[in-house]
């Protein structure tokens, strides 16, 4: 059988050199292509078509969103793994929703990412039992709009009603109205337990 073709981006050297020596000791695995940013990713992927694509999630110039739903738009089957240190509700959802077919931590045992690469390439999925039961918490969950995301954003950065309804070109009344909104989908009381549950679901990066 022919080995299965791998192309591996992430923005770090150390990272990238080691999975590359690691995937390339296995028999039915080569690497192909390495990639230090999103941009060439994609360029090496359009050039090169490996059988699978191993992106970290944040990079610069394109995260990993941003390469898949570029390669997607050239092949809707590629296939995608995503590694990376992040782990929150809305950064597996978006990964998963652009079209990732496994989502794995870099903290993954070595054998774990093997396996993983080589069911992907066999047509399965690939997402731990902790990681898709964040996944289910984030889809159903109501979603916030883009004004609610606005205000939501603004109170992490420590905005007050004030303030965000100033930024926002609102009154403080509708900007009241958004908290208690954002509130009630989050599952939270008062802007401390609003600020800590966002960040840990992902939703507003500081």
């Amino acid at each position: 059988m022919k080995p299965i073709r791998i192309l591996i981006a992430d923005d770090h050297a150390v990272v990238l050199e080691g999975l590359t020596a690691m995937i390339g000791r296995q028999a039915d695995m080569t690497v192909i292509g390495q990639a230090s940013n999103g941009e060439d990713a994609v360029a090496q992927w359009i050039s090169l078509r490996p059988d699978i694509a191993l992106l970290d999630l944040r990079m610069p110039a394109l995260d990993a969103v941003g390469v898949m739903n570029r390669i997607r738009a050239e092949d809707s089957s590629a296939r995608v793994i995503v590694l990376t240190t992040f782990n929150t509700d809305e950064d597996i959802y978006k990964a998963i929703r652009a079209g990732a077919k496994a989502y794995l931590l870099k903290d993954a045992p070595r054998e774990t990412l093997l396996d993983c690469i080589r069911k992907v390439h066999a047509g399965e999925t690939c997402l731990s039992a902790e990681l898709a039961s964040k996944l289910a918490g984030r889809v159903s969950s109501v979603p916030l709009t883009d004004r609610e995301m606005e205000v939501l954003t603004l109170v992490v950065r420590g905005k007050g009603t004030r303030e965000i309804g100033a930024s926002l070109f609102i009154g403080e009344t509708t900007v009241k109205s958004h908290l208690k909104n954002i509130s009630g989908k989050l599952g939270v009381i008062g802007r401390a337990e609003m600020i800590t549950e966002s960040l840990r679901r992902g939703l507003v990066q500081l």
